[in-house]
């Protein structure tokens, strides 16, 4: 039996016509394929959907079976799991003794991907890319690029980069007037240098989840939001006090400058980490789940902090060895002290049934 698949890997059909897949059967497919028509002629997954049904026709020599798979909108690890585990549904509704080969029919390369994924589960005889016809006229050429322009990753694509480069005779003529000839060059390839970055780390992706999260937090009454500004600010300040204590040293080498730096920011970057650490200990405790060992992190930070204000003490000759070893052995002790108080807390007063109940849950006897 021959099995014609057709592939819609970002779910075009089931997003916009609300129809459950996989799609099997040629009366099927031709009524998936009318309703996502009706709700978006544009699409190219409409031409697919209907060469599949004419692939089905053509083939009078053989047994043959038409259906059509889809994927999920977004990641394509997931869109091509969710394409398997149809074509796994597809193939089982098949009679079993039969040798099933499948054509697979696509409307481009991006949907192509998905070709291992169903190769590991039946043999491909071949596949079917599907190019719509268009004249080759002005309207088409308006409208093709009206289409382009529509799509938000395309516009990112092309119109970011083409924005910079109409930006550097600009910003060059202000850089010379402003008296910085010789700044106009870098200032423009670091714009460059930035937006090529970002692309390939994915910025924009990162900086929507952190809004979206950040979003979250605010409406959710989160404390963390308010200690993690609190923790940036201190941490600005032990980053400037740090080079302040940089500057009083007199021609440092480099292990005196690591422990200008250490010795000035300590406290601050300590204070910022037990801030953000109690926030987050609260955030528990108020979405239920908190534990006891959860507190070990401000003392864990109290304890690196002490060893590293002594240590970096040491090296600028600020404090002799005893204290070093002191110190030493009193944030060794703390943190041992905390993760062992901590525990005996934990196994005495929590229960299973504590484990997940907030301050309003009920209380046991």
């Amino acid at each position: 039996m021959l099995l014609v698949l057709c592939i819609d890997l970002d779910d075009d059909l089931g997003r916009k016509t609300g129809i459950e897949t996989p799609v099997i059967g040629r009366d099927a497919v031709v009524d998936a394929a009318v309703a996502l028509a009706s709700n978006d002629p544009e699409d190219s997954d409409v031409n697919v959907l209907f060469e599949g049904v004419h692939i089905y026709d053509d083939i009078t020599d053989e047994p043959v079976e038409v259906a059509a798979v889809t994927g999920v909108d977004g990641s394509d690890v997931a869109a091509n799991r969710a394409v398997g585990e149809e074509v796994d549904t597809v193939l089982a509704s098949l009679a079993a003794s039969e040798d099933v080969r499948a054509l697979i029919v696509t409307d481009g390369a991006q949907d192509e991907s998905v070709v291992p994924v169903i190769r590991s589960r039946v043999r491909i005889d071949g596949v079917r890319r599907v190019v719509v016809r268009q004249a080759q006229n002005l309207e088409s050429m308006y409208y093709t690029i009206k289409q382009v322009l529509d799509d938000p990753e395309t516009r990112g694509t092309i119109l970011v980069p083409l924005g910079i480069l109409l930006l550097i005779y600009p910003l060059t003529i202000a850089i010379e007037a402003l008296g910085y000839p010789g700044s106009a060059l870098g200032v423009i390839s670091g714009l460059l240098g930035l937006y090529i970055l970002a692309r390939g780390l994915g910025a924009e992706k990162i900086l929507d989840e952190a809004v979206e999260r950040t979003t979250a937090g605010l409406y959710a009454g989160r404390v963390t939001i308010i200690t993690y500004v609190v923790a940036a600010a201190l941490l600005a300040i032990g980053g400037v006090n740090g080079v302040q204590e940089l500057e009083r040293q007199t021609d440092p080498d480099a292990l005196e400058v690591i422990a200008s730096l250490v010795s000035g920011a300590i406290q601050w970057f300590a204070a910022a980490g037990i801030t953000s650490s109690l926030g987050r200990v609260t955030d528990e405790y108020l979405d239920g789940s908190f534990r006891w060992r959860y507190l070990n992190a401000p003392f864990y930070v109290l304890s690196i902090a002490l060893v590293l204000h002594a240590v970096s003490a040491f090296f600028l000759g600020a404090q002799d060895l005893e204290y070093l070893a002191i110190m030493l052995t009193g944030g060794t002790l703390l943190g041992l002290v905390s993760t062992l108080a901590f525990a005996v807390a934990e196994a005495r007063f929590d229960r299973p049934e504590q484990h997940n109940q907030g301050p309003g849950g009920p209380s046991s006897e």
